[in-house]
């Protein structure tokens, strides 16, 4: 049976994780569905989601592109395909376990109870939750977040979370074949769209764990696009292009 909540995570190189990953989700008392995004992972992780598709069958979905096309492009054919299959509650997640399948079930009721159109699972709600980051890497992200609130104005501490779960109404609305910000701005930038649209977002504190398996996919240039996005998205929503 079709759950209506739906859960996107764009994968690369991913094969030691995602298994088990779609393991806990479908294991969860919250039913949903699971898409994975893989963006031609040379280790094997679509061989991995298709095994785990004669397993759960219709609950896990796969699309393939050809090559490693960017995250904000992927959420953003996941979130035209939830759209398309009349999904009514859209989450994002990581493939690494720094996100705890068990934090979904509470992140979709909030939405489900209508205390949030956009509910994120933060890891700046409740002081600093995060684990095994080494202090450079957790100065630079909170850095960037009081950066980006700043420019921005967005009441939330965590603007770059890439955990959360989103009302279908709130997609409908931002037109998200809009967006062009594709590493972490991408998180940004669909806050801000949904926040600027009078939608409400609120933030449930979460344990952030660094990735158990694999390599993190930050880079210089994702850090850079996140600078100087902030300031393209404050100025288009001052001249009313957003």
């Amino acid at each position: 049976m079709k759950s209506e909540s739906l859960v996107i995570i764009p994968t690369y190189n991913e094969a030691h994780n995602i298994g088990r990953l779609i393991e806990e989700l479908m294991a969860l008392g919250e039913p949903v569905d699971v898409l994975v995004i893989d963006d031609g992972s040379p280790d094997g992780t679509a061989a991995a989601v298709k095994e785990a598709q004669s397993q759960f069958g219709e609950r896990v979905h796969l699309i393939e592109r050809s090559g490693k096309l960017g995250l904000g492009t992927a959420y953003v054919r996941g979130f035209q395909y939830a759209l398309e299959k009349n999904y009514t509650y859209v989450c994002e997640m990581d493939a690494d376990f720094s996100h705890s399948p068990n934090d979904v079930p509470k992140l979709i009721e909030e939405v489900k109870q209508g205390n949030a159109d956009v509910v994120i699972g933060s890891r700046y709600a409740n002081g600093i939750s995060i684990i095994n980051w080494p202090l450079a890497r957790l100065i630079l992200s909170y850095s960037a977040n009081l950066y980006a609130r700043f420019i921005t104005g967005l009441p939330i501490f965590d603007t770059t979370a890439g955990f959360k779960c989103i009302h279908r109404r709130v997609l409908e609305t931002i037109s998200v074949d809009k967006m062009r910000s594709n590493g972490y701005a991408f998180q940004i930038e669909i806050h801000f769209r949904a926040w600027r649209a009078g939608f409400k977002l609120k933030e449930v504190s979460i344990i952030f764990k660094e990735r158990e398996e694999g390599v993190s996919k930050m880079s210089k240039g994702i850090v850079w696009e996140a600078i100087w996005r902030v300031w393209s998205l404050k100025i288009q929503s001052l001249v009313g292009k957003l």
